[in-house]
């Protein structure tokens, strides 16, 4: 989840990163439905299709994040401003599910009060990062919730905004100041870094801590390449990682840097299909990437999306933005989460 300072549209600018020096086709855009598709790379059509749409499911929301399909065919999602986590079914019926659903809160309105990324653990309960409470809470079926993680070395978290399991069942989730007032000059900040952490085995430790605003992950298919986004307003990149096999990870280097892109947005939360393309949260829409870091084009919602999950048949991508939820149905299925 990223600051909202302006929800002005500008003219974009493409900037391609991580490719050739070869010069940079001329930008293809294309409007079905609602927003837009911008088409850079022929390789982009084997995976967004020609006649694909971008629909709007649902609408009214205050600053939706965090989605996650679940089992019985609705969308759960948190609305960070609005302190509430609902559900969403395809043809757009909405129902509230958790109320303070990042802890109750006296913050002004328009606060990052609220809750923000889920994930499903192995007994099918949702993990949920908290802002207000700063931590992770587990969430059973009758939607109680539990601590789950709070503190790091005896020091509060910041407030947990994304999580993803890898395959040998390890929990990673990024720790930004987004949930506090003042952010890093909060005096109830107690962690003096903003970091990516790893739970294992009861263990919870510190992979990356030398980014200013770690924000969406996610792994490569075959879980070699850890991808963080950091959404800094000055230091706007995603990057990635070589992962070892005791899980931790090294060699950080940027997959692509957006700073100079003047569309509003953050790089946010993002997914990964089954072959390795990063859809990956941005300025002005969701931007998709080879594993290489070729920018292939971007699905512009017509607000700023957040964050995004795989759905329905696994082909359809849900995009959390702004006000709004939207889908898009393409060609390739996206890598399925653990549990």
């Amino acid at each position: 989840m990223t600051n909202m300072k302006s929800l002005l549209v500008l003219p974009v600018t493409v900037l391609l990163v991580g490719c050739s020096q070869a010069p940079a086709p001329a930008p293809v855009a294309e409007t079905h439905g609602v927003g837009s598709i911008v088409r850079l790379d022929p390789a982009f059509d084997s995976l967004v299709p020609k006649d694909a749409q971008i629909e709007k499911v649902g609408g009214g929301f205050q600053f939706t994040e965090g989605p996650v399909w679940r089992p019985d065919g609705t969308l759960w999602f948190s609305d960070v401003v609005g302190n509430v986590v609902r559900s969403i079914t395809p043809s757009g019926q909405v129902q509230v599910l958790i109320r303070n659903s990042g802890g109750q809160s006296s913050a002004p309105p328009g606060s990052f009060i609220g809750s923000n990324a889920m994930v499903a653990d192995k007994d099918g309960f949702i993990l949920l990062c908290q802002h207000t409470n700063r931590r992770i809470v587990r969430v059973a079926k009758d939607l109680t919730m539990t601590p789950y993680l709070e503190k790091y070395q005896g020091k509060r978290l910041n407030s947990p905004n994304d999580l993803v399991y890898k395959s040998d069942g390890a929990l990673y989730f990024t720790d930004p100041p987004y949930g506090l007032l003042k952010q890093d000059d909060d005096p109830a900040k107690e962690l003096k870094f903003n970091g990516v952490f790893r739970y294992a085995a009861g263990k919870l430790q510190v992979v990356v801590k030398d980014l200013t605003r770690p924000n969406g992950l996610a792994f490569s298919p075959d879980e070699k390449t850890f991808y963080v986004d950091n959404s800094d307003e000055k230091h706007k990149v995603f990057m990635r990682y070589d992962v070892a096999a005791n899980g931790t990870v090294s060699n950080g280097r940027v997959l692509a840097d957006v700073t100079d892109v003047k569309e509003d947005g953050n790089p946010d939360g993002m997914k990964v299909d089954v072959q390795g393309n990063i859809y990956g949260s941005g300025p002005g829409g969701v931007w998709v990437f080879s594993p290489d870091g070729k920018h292939l084009g971007t699905i512009k919602t017509p607000e700023t999306p957040a964050n995004c999950a795989w759905a329905e048949d696994g082909k359809t991508l849900y995009i959390t933005a702004r006000t709004g939820v939207y889908r898009i149905r393409l060609a390739v299925a996206g890598e399925k989460p653990l549990y």
